[in-house]
C-alpha cells in the first residue's frame, strides 16, 4: 500500500521566526483539548438530561411507519407490479441460480438423495482447477481442505456455503468487471462511482441483510443479492486501477499502430492488466465468503448456520469446529485465486523441466476428474461422505474441554483483564456519551469534525448526527460509539508499537506479515469463537475481537509509512545523536502522520463492522437492534434504523478520517 509522506518539519530557525512575524497560532491538538474540557464541564452540569433513552421494546413513530410499510409490502407482494415484474423476477432468476449450484454440489436433486456431482468429483474438481489455475502445491491445499470438511461432518453445509458463495462471486463479476474498466476508461464515470463504491465498502456487512429482505424475503437469493452488492466493489476499483496503470507509452504504441479502441482495450490493457484484477477476484471472492457466513441471519443455508446457532446456544466446540471450516475454506479460496494471479509470470521465469509437461499432465488430470465426476454421479459411496464425522465431534470436544480449563483455571485473570478495560476505560466513555444531552454530544462530534478534518467534514457530521436522532436509537448508538471508539484506540495502540517495529526491522516484518494476511483473510464472524470461550457472552468480548480484526490492518499501513521514511532523513537524526527513542518519535512518527491517520481510518471502519456483528454475543447496542430485527417482527423497523444508524456512524468515521489524512499529508 502506498502512504503519502508527509513534508518534512520546519527548521527551528524558521519555527522561531514565524511567531514574530504573525503571532503565536493556536494548535489542533490545544482546540481538541479545549473542546473536551468545556463537554465535562457540561456533563458534570447537565448529566441524564435530554439523552433520548429507548428500551428495548419501545418504538418511536418512524419504527412503526417502517413495520407498517413492511407489512404493506408483505400483502401486496404479489400483486404490486413493481415487484411481480421487477423484483420478484430478480429474485427468481439469483434463487434458481443458486438451487442449480447447489443441485449440482450441495443438495439433493430432483428425485436424486444426493447432489448431481458427489463429494469424490467435487475433491478432484477442487484439485484439478487449482492445479490449471494455479500449482500442484494448492492443489494439494484444496484437496487435503475439502476432504477435511467431510471428516468434521460439515460436508453438505460447507458445499452450501460454497455453492452460495460461487452463484454471488458470478454474479459480481458480471457487473463488476465491465464497470471497473469502464472507470478505468472513463474520468468522468470514476468520479461518479467512486462515492457510492466508498460508501458500500463502509458498510458493515449486517447492515445489508435487513433493507434487502424488505424486498426480496429471507433466504439464499437475499443473501446472495447482499453478498453481490457487499464483494463487487473490490474488483470495480482494482480493475479500474489496473486499466489506469498501463504503461502510458503501450497504448500509445498500439494506437499508433491503427489498433481501434476495442481492440486496444482486448489486446493490450486487459491482458496487461490481468493479474491485478485476479487479485480484484480474490478480494471478492473474500469479501462473498464473509457475507454468506453472516448471511445466516436471514437463513442463508451453509456453515454460517451453525455458527450462528453455536453462538446463539454458547456452544463453543461446535461453534469452533464450524469456524475452523469456514476458515480453511477461506484459506484455500485465497491461495488458489493468489496462485492464479501469479501463474503466467511464474511460467513464464520458471526454469523447472516439469513446465513444458504441464499441458499433457493437465489433460491426464482433467480425465482423471472427468472419471471421479462419473463415479460420484453414479455410486453412492462416491456421493455420499463416507464416515459420521468423528473428527468435527473430537475437534468439538477437545475445544470444549479448552474453553473449560481456561474458565475454570484463568478465569480470573481474564476477568481482570476485562473489568480493567470495562471499569477504567469503556464505562466511563460510555457514560460521558449516553448520559450527555443529546445536542450537546452532537455539538461536540461536529467541533472535533471541523478541527480534524475541515468544514466539508463539520457538514457532513452535522447531517450525520441530525439523522441518527432522527433513527430513533441515539442511546444504542452512542453505546456502540463508545465501544467503537474504545477499540480503535487499543488498535492504534498495537499498530503503532508492532507497525513500528516492522516497519524498522524486515527481520520483524517478514516474521508478522504472514500472520497479518492470514488473519484478515478470515471471515468477522468467526472472530467471536475463541473470545466467546474466553470471556464469556459480553459486551468485552466484541471488543477484544473487533481488535484482533482492525489491528493487522493498522499495523500493516503503519509499518509501510514508517519504512517509507527516506533513510537520508533518519541518518541525519542519527548523526545529530538521536537514540532510538528519540528517532522514533521525532522524526519517524511524525512524516508516517498521514499512514497513522489512514490506519485509523481503517481501524474504525473495521472495528466498527464488528462491534456490530458482536451483537450476537451481548454486545447490545446497535447490533443487538438489528438482529432482534431478524427475529422479531415487531421490532422489525428498530433493527432497520439501526441499521440506517450504523451507516450513519460509519460515514461520519470515514469522511472525518479520511479529510484529517488528506489534511496530514498535504
Amino acid at each position: 500500500m502506498t502512504v503519502a509522506i508527509e513534508k518534512p518539519e520546519k527548521t527551528d530557525a524558521v519555527e522561531k521566526a514565524a511567531p514574530a512575524k504573525s503571532g503565536r497560532k493556536v494548535s489542533r491538538p490545544m482546540v481538541i483539548g479545549a473542546i473536551l474540557v468545556v463537554w465535562l464541564v457540561l456533563f458534570a452540569l447537565l448529566r441524564g438530561k435530554q439523552t433520548l433513552t429507548l428500551a428495548v421494546a419501545d418504538l418511536t413513530d418512524l419504527h412503526r411507519s417502517i413495520n407498517d410499510f413492511n407489512d404493506s409490502i408483505g400483502a401486496n407482494r404479489n400483486s404490486n407490479p413493481l415487484f411481480l415484474y421487477f423484483f420478484n423476477e430478480i429474485r427468481l432468476v439469483i434463487d434458481n441460480l443458486v438451487t442449480f449450484v447447489q443441485h449440482l454440489i450441495s443438495q439433493p436433486s430432483g428425485a436424486r438423495p444426493v447432489p448431481q456431482i458427489g463429494w469424490l468429483g467435487v475433491v478432484g474438481l477442487a484439485g484439478f482447477v487449482s492445479w490449471a489455475v494455479g500449482n500442484w502445491k494448492v492443489a494439494l491445499l484444496a484437496v487435503a481442505g475439502f476432504t477435511f470438511f467431510g471428516l468434521q461432518g460439515l460436508w453438505q453445509a460447507s458445499m452450501d456455503t460454497l455453492a452460495l458463495t460461487l452463484s454471488a462471486v458470478f454474479v459480481a463479476l458480471l457487473f463488476a468487471i465491465p464497470l471497473g474498466v469502464w472507470a478505468g476508461l472513463s474520468d468522468r464515470f470514476n468520479r461518479i462511482i467512486t462515492p457510492f463504491l466508498d460508501f458500500m465498502q463502509t458498510m458493515p456487512t449486517m447492515v445489508y441483510l435487513a433493507p434487502l429482505t424488505l424486498f426480496f424475503l429471507i433466504g439464499g437469493a437475499s443473501a446472495t443479492i447482499a453478498t453481490v452488492i457487499y464483494a463487487a466493489p473490490p474488483t470495480i476499483r482494482i480493475t479500474a486501477h489496473a486499466i489506469r496503470n498501463v504503461s502510458k507509452t503501450t497504448v500509445e504504441a498500439a494506437d499508433s499502430l491503427g489498433a481501434t479502441r476495442r481492440q486496444s482495450l482486448l489486446k493490450v490493457l486487459l491482458p496487461m492488466s490481468k493479474r491485478t484484477v485476479v487479485m480484484g477476484v480474490n478480494q471478492t471472492i473474500m469479501a462473498a465468503l464473509a457475507m454468506v457466513t453472516i448471511a445466516a441471519l436471514i437463513n442463508a443455508p451453509g456453515l454460517g448456520v451453525n455458527v450462528l446457532q453455536a453462538l446463539q446456544s454458547l456452544d463453543v466446540g461446535t461453534a469452533f469446529n464450524a469456524g475452523l471450516a469456514i476458515v480453511i475454506m477461506a484459506i484455500v479460496l485465497d491461495r488458489v485465486t493468489t496462485a492464479a494471479s501469479a501463474r503466467q509470470e511464474h511460467a513464464r521465469n520458471s526454469k523447472n523441466r516439469l513446465e513444458k509437461w504441464r499441458t499433457p499432465l493437465l489433460g491426464a488430470g482433467a480425465l482423471v476428474t472427468v472419471v471421479l465426476i462419473y463415479l460420484s454421479h453414479t455410486y453412492l459411496w462416491a456421493a455420499d461422505f463416507p464416515g459420521d464425522g468423528t473428527v468435527g465431534t473430537h475437534i468439538a470436544s477437545a475445544t470444549d474441554t479448552a474453553a473449560t480449563w481456561v474458565q475454570d483455571n484463568l478465569s480470573g485473570l481474564t476477568n481482570a483483564f476485562r473489568d480493567a478495560i470495562t471499569n477504567g476505560l469503556l464505562n466511563p466513555f460510555q457514560t460521558l456519551l449516553t448520559d450527555s444531552p443529546w445536542w450537546l454530544v452532537g455539538a461536540v462530534l461536529v467541533a472535533l469534525a471541523v478541527v480534524l478534518g475541515g468544514w466539508k467534514s463539520g457538514i457532513t457530521t452535522a447531517v450525520c448526527v441530525g439523522l441518527l436522532v432522527a433513527t430513533g436509537v441515539w442511546s444504542d448508538a452512542m453505546t456502540t460509539l463508545a465501544s467503537t471508539l474504545v477499540a480503535t484506540v487499543l488498535v492504534m495502540i498495537l499498530g503503532i508499537v508492532f507497525g513500528v517495529w516492522m516497519g524498522r526491522s524486515m527481520v520483524a516484518d517478514r516474521a508478522i506479515r504472514p500472520t497479518l494476511d492470514a488473519a484478515q483473510v478470515m471471515p468477522p464472524f468467526v472472530y467471536l469463537v475463541p473470545f466467546l470461550a474466553l470471556f464469556g457472552a459480553t459486551r468485552f468480548t466484541a471488543i477484544v475481537a473487533a481488535i484482533v480484526y482492525g489491528a493487522p490492518v493498522a499495523m500493516k499501513i503503519i509499518a509501510d509509512g514508517i519504512r517509507a521514511v527516506p533513510e537520508t532523513t533518519v541518518e541525519a537524526a542519527t548523526s545529530a545523536g538521536c537514540n532510538t527513542w528519540q528517532i522514533i518519535t521525532k522524526v519517524q512518527l511524525p512524516m508516517s502522520r498521514s499512514a497513522l491517520t489512514l490506519a485509523t481510518n481503517q481501524g474504525l471502519i473495521y472495528v466498527l463492522s464488528m462491534v456490530v456483528v458482536g451483537g450476537l454475543v451481548g454486545a447490545g447496542a446497535l447490533g443487538y437492534d438489528v438482529v432482534a430485527g431478524f427475529s422479531q417482527g415487531e421490532l422489525y423497523g428498530k433493527g432497520l434504523a439501526a441499521g440506517l444508524a450504523i451507516v450513519l456512524l460509519g460515514v461520519m468515521f470515514d469522511r472525518i478520517t479520511q479529510a484529517a489524512a488528506r489534511r496530514a499529508g498535504a
